[in-house]
């Protein structure tokens, strides 16, 4: 494949969402890991394994390592594993001719020989190559169920990080910051709604965020709390 083909490929696959960056992200319990994502540009940067439960933010700290890369000057790639577990494994070839990648979901790689014998290679070459790795998953290596013994080995090895699920507190400052940067103002009684009536997880709450600036462009209204039941219980705005 020539490089102009495989740097569509990358473009078309492994795109990340350039607004999972570190600004975005509320280290409060997590600063280990913010600081370690922050340092993969710097001199002494090493790979890095991070688990956590669902909503601890593995995701957003994955793609925000790319993006940080990205913005140094160097190149990534943001791999979902679980979108394309059940495929070949070949868009993992020749992934260590790039400064970083990123992978996610790594547990579903139990049960699938194959994409683990790939990705221990991709281990392999990337750090012969001087590249870094950074992977999420919920648990540790040993915990996944991966049958490859050397690959459960080598992600031992790696810096593991455990992130922290948000609380209340977290939360809050993740709904305010995420109205901030789209510049809405919103009531405290309604951020509160929010956090008592939407499912907790981080991800949902910024996915209402968005749907609430949709909404208010659209009718040209505040985010008052009757506005904020009307939407989210679709129904018309008084």
């Amino acid at each position: 494949m020539s490089d102009q083909a495989r740097g569509a490929q990358l473009a078309l696959d492994f795109r990340w969402n350039n607004a999972a960056d570190l600004e975005a992200f509320v280290a409060t319990g997590n600063e280990q890991a913010v600081a370690a994502i922050e340092g993969l540009t710097g001199w002494f940067a090493q790979s890095l394994y991070l688990t956590g439960p669902p909503g601890s933010g593995r995701s957003h700290l994955l793609q925000a390592a790319c993006g940080r890369m990205s913005a140094a000057g160097g190149t990534a790639v943001y791999i979902p594993l679980a979108h394309h577990i059940d495929g070949p494994t070949a868009p993992l070839d020749g992934l260590e001719s790039l400064s970083l990648v990123a992978v996610d979901d790594l547990g579903v790689l139990a049960g699938h020989e194959h994409w683990q014998e790939a990705f221990f290679h991709l281990f392999n070459r990337l750090r012969d190559a001087g590249g870094l790795l950074v992977v999420a998953a919920a648990g540790a290596p040993a915990s996944l169920g991966i049958a490859l013994p050397d690959l459960v080995s080598r992600l031992d090895s790696m810096l593991r990080l455990r992130l922290t699920p948000p609380d209340d507190d977290r939360r809050r400052e993740i709904l305010t910051g995420a109205l901030a940067r789209r510049g809405l103002r919103m009531p405290a009684a309604g951020v509160e709604y929010l956090l008592r009536h939407q499912a907790r997880d981080p991800a949902h709450l910024i996915g209402v965020v968005d749907r609430l600036d949709s909404a208010s462009l659209r009718a040209g209204r505040r985010l008052t709390v009757p506005f904020i039941k009307s939407v989210l219980q679709d129904q018309p705005p008084d």
